[in-house]
């Protein structure tokens, strides 16, 4: 008996990942990680490597994906499926998505409201003189009678 030969070069065959949503936060404020996961595994087992993020709860709609393209097209080329909700994801956001240029404004008008002013610099205002002079020696304590 020999071994048994396949030949996958005339079909297309998927490896057993998913890229898909692993889910942070806390009640009321979620946050998900956009993962390269088995697709055995459950919703937050351990991840092959983690893609970008997704924060549902940025008023920028465009900028609450990020996603690392060079990285998601490699899982992608090695026959990895994303979920559903991830695959809208990369086809907005990816590498060729249909709204990077949104996207990019949205991440700019985001770092524009979080950055802070510079404070103001205020030069310290000079001490009064005291009204006794450092040279005159400090006036000696009244001395009590102990007992």
């Amino acid at each position: 008996m020999g071994a048994a030969h396949h030949d996958f070069s005339d079909k297309e065959y998927y490896v057993a990942v998913r890229i898909r949503m692993k889910k942070f936060g806390r009640k009321h404020r979620p946050f998900f990680r956009i993962c390269a996961i088995d697709q055995h595994a459950s919703r937050n087992a351990r991840v092959l490597e983690e893609l970008g993020t997704y924060d549902p709860m940025v008023p920028e709609v465009d900028a609450r994906a990020i996603l690392k393209g060079e990285r998601i097209q490699y899982w992608l080329g090695v026959g990895a499926l994303p979920s559903d909700k991830v695959g809208v994801l990369i086809k907005k956001y990816g590498p060729q998505g249909t709204r990077l240029v949104e996207q990019s404004a949205a991440l700019a008008r985001l770092a524009q409201q979080r950055s802070r002013p510079e404070p103001p610099t205020v030069m310290p205002k000079p001490r009064k003189a005291e009204a006794a002079p450092a040279d005159e020696p400090a006036e000696a304590a009244p001395e009590q009678d102990g007992e």
